[in-house]
């Protein structure tokens, strides 16, 4: 019965069971710093809802087995590097994680925009798409400083994933709240392209959406004539 339960749940709002995963993941990671085995646990587990998710949204034999074969590496390779220690091999995995959220990032922008009608899950995925895009950013500048030492000025001593990914979240979102900040050349191109990509999200993929929903509440209230073009 739960199985069944989760299924139907996957089923009807996917990117909803994303978010709150998500956002389930950033309350505890503050518990999980310098505890291996529950940061092994948590890339498990944060790489399998977000595959599950991709496969519930996706019909395409093809999106599902790229988003697999990404996955499933990177969850190999954390987990050798975290439970095996072996730490050098962090930076294949972020590599890996990086291409991952970006390529699901990808895939739920195409899903929201896909059609004319605004559904619930559309709406969960815009706040899903929010958090893929902030983490893959995160495992970007992980990956940043690993070949750049002191990228984040921090020399000698690497940026915490939690800052790293507080610090997407915050360039992201536009509030400029982190007090991080970029010093190699190399992570202040990311910055730049991160927040590119925040105002674009912004304008294009949200903007999108509220303007399909407005329209679809005035044509159910009778003001707008529906256009002939949307209809089958």
């Amino acid at each position: 019965m739960p199985l069944k339960l989760t299924l139907r749940v996957l089923r009807k709002h996917p990117a909803g069971l994303l978010l709150a995963g998500q956002l389930l993941t950033v309350l505890l990671y503050p518990f999980m710093e310098g505890a291996e085995a529950t940061r092994a646990a948590a890339v498990v587990f944060g790489n399998m809802l977000l595959a599950l998710a991709l496969w519930v949204v996706f019909s395409s034999p093809l999106v599902n087995w790229i988003g697999w074969v990404l996955a499933v590496p990177a969850v190999v390779v954390s987990l050798v590097a975290y439970l095996g220690g072996y730490p050098d091999l962090l930076v294949v995995a972020h590599i890996l994680e990086a291409a991952l959220y970006f390529y699901a990032a990808t895939g739920l922008v195409v899903y929201m925009l896909a059609d004319t009608e605004v559904t619930i899950d559309e709406l969960l995925a815009a706040g899903a798409t929010f958090t893929l895009l902030a983490w893959g950013f995160a495992f970007t500048y992980s990956v940043c400083q690993t070949f750049v030492p002191g990228s984040f000025g921090n020399p000698g001593v690497p940026r915490t994933w939690l800052e790293l990914l507080f610090l997407s979240f915050s360039t992201l979102s536009g509030v400029g709240l982190s007090d991080i900040t970029p010093v190699s050349s190399m992570a202040r191109s990311l910055i730049m392209i991160q927040m590119l990509s925040g105002v674009m999200y912004l304008a294009v993929v949200v903007s999108r959406l509220i303007a399909m929903a407005g329209d679809r509440r005035r044509q159910n209230r009778g003001k707008v004539p529906p256009d002939p073009d949307q209809q089958p």
